[in-house]
C-alpha cells in the first residue's frame, strides 16, 4: 500500500478513501485469542487492539457495538470515567456527576467480558473527578457486581487525591507553577482549598500491570493514559499510543454521526495508529478525526501531558477504507522534568436560583434597563444588612450562553428565558437575595408596561431552588515529581465474589 501521498496535519489536506480490500480480523468468541500473546512476545509489535466502550463511564453503549468489539479480540478494555467540563462542584463535593445505575450497568457489562476474555479492563477518573470519595464510590460498585455475579479477579485501586500540606511542601520548594491563566498559588489561597487531585500518567498503570492486575480503577487521571499505558508497557511508541488514547478517550465523538454513547476500536502497530467505530452507522473519516485531535487543546500541534508533550506537527491522517482512518508521525518528547497537573477547588458559598420567563416585547426590549434597576434595589433593600453576595442574571434569546462575549447585540426575539443567580455565604442569605430579586423583577415597572398582574412566568412551583454549595477551582498549577508513581500509591485486593482479600 502506497502512503506517499500522506497529509501532515499542518496542512489538513483530507485524503479519499484508498481501494482496498484489507479488511480486519473478526471473531465469533470472547475468549482469548492469538493476539493475547502481546503480553509475553511484545517485542514483535504485532499489533494490539485496544476498545473504548464510550465517551465517558455510564454514558451507556449499544450491546450490539460492544460485542463487535469483543470479536475483535481486543488486548484491553479502558474508559474515561470522569471530567472537569461539569465544572468544580462535583470534585468539591466529593459526588460522581454520572448516574450510579448508569456506571454499574456499563461497568457490569465490562468487567464481565473481559475476565471471560482474559484481558485488563482499565478505568480512569473514576467517579467523575477522582478524589478519594469518588474513587471510593466506584470501588464499592465493583464490588457489588463481584458480589452479584460471584466473579474473581485481581483488583488495583490508585488513588490520585493528594494532601495540600505535601503541596504546601512541594510550594517552598520552588517545584509547584501556575498554569495559564491561573495566578501563583499562594499559601492562604492553598488553605482555603478543600480537594486537589493530581492526572496521573501512565505509569502507575504499567506498575499496576505488571503486578498482574485484571481490573484497575483509578482516581484523577490523563485522559489519554487509560488507553495507551498497556501499549505503551507493550513496547509500543509513546507518541502513538497517546495520540490513540486521545482519540479513543471520547469514543464515538470522534467519529461521525457522532456519540458519546457508542464504542470505539483502536489498532496500534508498529509505526501507526487506526481506529474505527463498531456501529455501521457510524464511520470515521479524515476530518472528524483530525477535528477531534484539535479538541480541548490551545495549541493545535502541541498535546501537553505528565512528563513531555505530544508533537502534532508531523501528524498524517489517511482514509484507511470508508470507515478506517490512519494516523503516523505522532511524536512524544519527554520533558526536562517529569511534572503532573493538579486541579483544586475551594467553596466560596451557597446559591440558589430561580427560573422565568418573559414574552412581553416592552420588557424584551428594556431587559438591561429593568436588569439594572432590580440590581440597585436589592442593593438599597440591604445595604445596612452587612450581607454579601452575589447576584447575576442569565438571559436566554440574548446573551444567556456567551454573555459580554455575545457578538449579536440586537435582538428580535419574542421570548426571553430568565435566570436569577444569587450566592452568598449562606444558605439562608441566598435564599432571601434570590427571592427579593424574583418579587422585585415580577413586579417593577418600566414605561410602556401594560399589564400589572406579573412580568414572569415561572414553570415551577416552588418557584426558588436551592443549590446548595458552591465550588470554585483554585488549583491549576503543575507540580514536579522524581517518581511518576510517587503521587499515586497502589492497593491491589483479590475479590472472590463477596470477599475482598488485601494483596498489599
Amino acid at each position: 500500500m502506497n502512503y506517499s501521498s500522506l497529509t501532515p496535519l499542518k496542512s489538513l489536506k483530507l485524503l479519499k478513501p484508498l481501494e482496498s480490500s484489507e479488511s480486519f480480523e473478526s471473531c465469533e468468541s470472547f475468549k482469548p485469542s492469538e493476539s493475547s500473546e502481546l503480553f509475553e512476545k511484545s517485542e514483535t509489535l504485532k499489533g494490539i487492539k485496544v476498545l473504548s466502550p464510550t465517551a465517558i463511564l455510564g454514558y451507556g453503549f449499544p450491546m450490539e457495538s460492544f460485542e463487535e468489539g469483543m470479536k475483535r479480540h481486543p488486548d484491553v478494555i479502558a474508559v474515561d470515567a470522569g471530567s472537569t467540563d461539569p465544572g468544580p462542584f462535583y470534585l468539591g463535593a466529593g459526588i460522581s456527576f454520572t448516574d450510579r445505575n448508569a456506571v454499574k450497568r456499563d461497568l457490569e457489562i465490562m468487567i464481565s467480558a473481559g475476565i471471560i476474555a482474559g484481558i485488563p479492563v482499565i478505568i480512569g477518573t473514576a467517579g467523575g473527578s477522582g478524589g478519594d470519595p469518588h474513587l471510593k464510590w466506584n470501588v464499592e460498585i465493583i464490588k457489588e457486581i463481584a458480589a452479584e455475579k460471584n466473579l474473581k479477579f485481581k483488583l488495583a485501586v490508585i488513588k490520585a487525591e493528594i494532601d495540600k500540606n505535601h503541596v504546601l511542601k512541594m510550594m517552598r520548594e520552588g517545584k509547584v507553577s501556575p498554569l495559564h491563566p491561573a495566578p501563583e498559588l499562594t499559601e492562604e489561597e492553598l488553605e482555603k482549598t478543600v480537594r486537589i487531585v493530581g492526572q496521573m500518567g501512565v505509569e502507575p498503570f504499567i506498575k499496576a500491570l505488571d503486578e498482574g492486575a485484571q481490573v484497575i480503577v483509578a482516581g484523577r487521571a490523563y485522559d489519554p493514559a487509560v488507553f495507551a499505558a498497556l501499549p505503551i508497557k507493550m513496547g509500543y511508541d509513546r507518541g502513538l499510543a497517546i495520540h490513540m488514547g486521545k482519540i479513543l478517550e471520547c469514543a464515538c465523538i470522534a467519529a461521525t454521526p457522532g456519540s458519546g454513547s457508542d464504542c470505539m476500536i483502536g489498532y496500534l502497530g508498529s509505526d501507526s495508529f487506526k481506529v474505527e467505530p463498531l456501529s455501521p452507522n457510524r464511520k470515521c473519516t479524515t476530518l472528524s478525526v483530525a477535528a477531534h485531535t484539535l479538541y480541548e487543546k490551545t495549541n493545535p500541534y502541541i498535546l501537553p501531558g505528565p512528563g513531555g508533550i505530544l508533537d502534532l506537527t508531523q501528524t498524517q491522517f489517511h482514509q484507511e477504507t470508508e470507515r478506517v482512518v490512519k494516523v503516523t508521525g505522532s511524536k512524544f518528547i519527554p520533558s526536562e522534568k517529569y511534572t503532573i497537573k493538579l486541579e483544586g477547588v475551594k467553596k466560596i458559598g451557597y446559591r440558589t436560583i430561580s427560573i422565568a420567563g418573559t414574552r412581553d416585547p416592552v420588557m424584551i426590549e428594556k431587559i438591561d434597563e429593568i436588569i439594572e434597576g432590580v440590581r440597585d434595589r436589592v442593593e438599597d433593600n440591604f445595604k445596612n444588612s452587612g450581607y454579601k453576595y452575589y447576584l447575576d442574571f442569565k438571559i436566554y434569546g440574548k446573551n444567556g450562553v456567551m454573555g459580554a462575549l455575545e457578538p449579536i447585540k440586537h435582538i428580535s426575539t419574542h421570548e426571553l428565558g430568565i435566570i436569577i443567580d444569587a450566592v452568598a455565604d449562606t444558605q439562608e442569605i441566598a435564599n432571601t437575595i434570590c427571592s427579593f430579586a424574583k418579587s422585585t423583577m415580577l413586579h417593577y415597572g418600566y414605561e410602556g408596561r401594560i399589564s400589572t398582574a406579573g412580568n414572569l412566568a415561572f414553570p415551577y412551583s416552588p418557584s426558588d431552588f436551592k443549590i446548595g454549595e458552591v465550588f470554585v477551582f483554585n488549583v491549576y498549577h503543575t507540580i514536579q515529581v522524581d517518581d511518576p508513581c510517587e503521587l499515586f500509591p497502589c492497593e491491589t485486593v483479590l475479590i472472590e465474589g463477596k470477599k475482598c482479600t488485601p494483596l498489599r
